[in-house]
């Protein structure tokens, strides 16, 4: 995997585009933990929020609505981290 510098513009904008989804449940969750908690991550927990872009609309809104859990532990813990901020109502 290549290493990314998220502080670039471009890379932001980039990320933040690919938090829009076309399921808007999971769009709700992922832009606003993208703009709240991303920049406060370490590194891999970044690359690992950047794995969790690239799954299927459909497997997040499973996943975010507690109906499966990826079979991914890494990617478990970045829905748990998602899931903590809402629970956390910040």
């Amino acid at each position: 995997m290549t290493e990314t510098n998220h502080n670039q513009p471009e890379s932001r904008r980039r990320l933040q585009w690919q938090c829009r989804r076309g399921i808007k449940e999971v769009e709700v969750l992922l832009i606003p933990f993208f703009e709240q908690r991303f920049d406060g991550l370490e590194a891999l927990d970044q690359a690992l929020f950047e794995r969790l872009l690239e799954q299927h609309d459909v497997d997040l809104f499973e996943w975010f609505t507690y109906r499966s859990k990826p079979q991914d532990a890494e990617l478990n813990r970045m829905v748990t981290m998602v899931l903590k901020r809402v629970d956390a109502g910040t």
